[in-house]
């Protein structure tokens, strides 16, 4: 069994033009594969600007999936033969019961090596802040947490030679999006369904005019991601996008951390790149033997966390 896969995070910035942004990821996706990328992330809402910061936006379309941008993304993932976690996008779902309310999401699909989708999660946690009006566009995800497992053959180092050898791969990963970063019960929940890796393709960073009262933001979203690799012994990859849209500056600052909250690879705060990190799965897995915090859980006792 191969132990070791590389990830590879695309930290780009977005502009208006639907077309140009998706032309975009694909190009980075396939620069990614030739960097030696098992698995490559792209951003949350990567084919669009960040349009919740305005609290009403009726000239942004939802899209159906399967559809033109995940049919896209497909053909990215099987060309360059890489597993791709597709960010998210601004997702239509089904028709609601009255007739006329379309309900819409914001969606991760994923696909294999082969260009096959393997399935899709829809953000849980829904933001509604200044600047971040989510509420207004996307309901809170149906579809329960998702990992997803990929299984086949990579080639040895990624040499692309007759003679590389080809080994079996086992990996499960999950994805969780964005505002689901702060909450420890979802990267849990992946956890416990067997995440080797959780992924967050993010759109995150400071506002014009709001006051950073708290604390270091930044220093905040990234500690908290740590936290979760370290208490559940799974590797953490944040996918940001960087660049200034009207009153927002994304911070960039994608990373990937092993299972015990160590930073292996990290962006700059505002250039557009691609993050390359090498992990080695079975460090997680004695993290979890070691620590053993999976063993001592003491489920009876957790009833609060599910009272309303």
């Amino acid at each position: 069994m191969v132990s070791n896969i590389t990830l590879g995070l695309i930290q780009m910035s977005m502009s208006a033009d639907k077309s140009a942004n998706l032309a975009k990821a694909v190009r980075m996706i396939g620069d990614a594969a030739k960097k030696g990328a098992d698995v490559v992330c792209l951003p949350e809402l990567f084919n669009l600007s960040y349009f919740p910061q305005d609290e009403r936006n009726n000239e942004i379309e939802s899209e159906q999936i399967p559809g033109p941008t995940t049919e896209a993304l497909a053909r990215a993932a099987k060309a360059n033969g890489v597993v791709v976690i597709g960010g998210s996008i601004f997702e239509k779902g089904k028709t609601g019961n009255d007739g006329k309310t379309k309900k819409t999401y914001n969606t991760t699909a994923v696909f294999d090596e082969t260009g096959k989708m393997l399935g899709a999660y829809r953000k849980v946690h829904v933001p509604h802040d200044e600047n971040f009006y989510e509420k207004n566009y996307f309901e809170p995800g149906d579809l329960g947490f998702k990992v997803f497992e990929t299984s086949g053959k990579t080639q040895d180092s990624k040499l692309k030679t007759e003679n590389a050898k080809l080994e079996t791969r086992n990996w499960k990963l999950g994805t969780l999006i964005c505002y689901d970063q702060w909450y420890p019960e979802a990267a849990r929940s992946v956890a416990l369904m067997g995440a080797d890796i959780v992924f967050y393709p993010t759109a995150i960073g400071t506002v014009q005019g709001v006051e950073q009262t708290e604390g270091d933001w930044h220093n905040a979203w990234e500690t908290v991601m740590r936290g979760h690799a370290i208490a559940n012994g799974m590797i953490v990859a944040a996918v940001n996008r960087v660049g200034i849209e009207r009153n927002m500056t994304f911070w960039g600052g994608s990373f990937v951390c092993d299972a015990f909250g160590k930073i292996i690879a990290k962006g700059s705060k505002d250039k557009e790149e691609i993050i390359i990190a090498k992990c080695d799965l079975e460090h997680g897995k004695s993290v979890r033997e070691g620590w053993r915090f999976f063993h001592n859980r003491r489920p009876e006792t957790y009833g609060q966390l599910v009272k309303k």
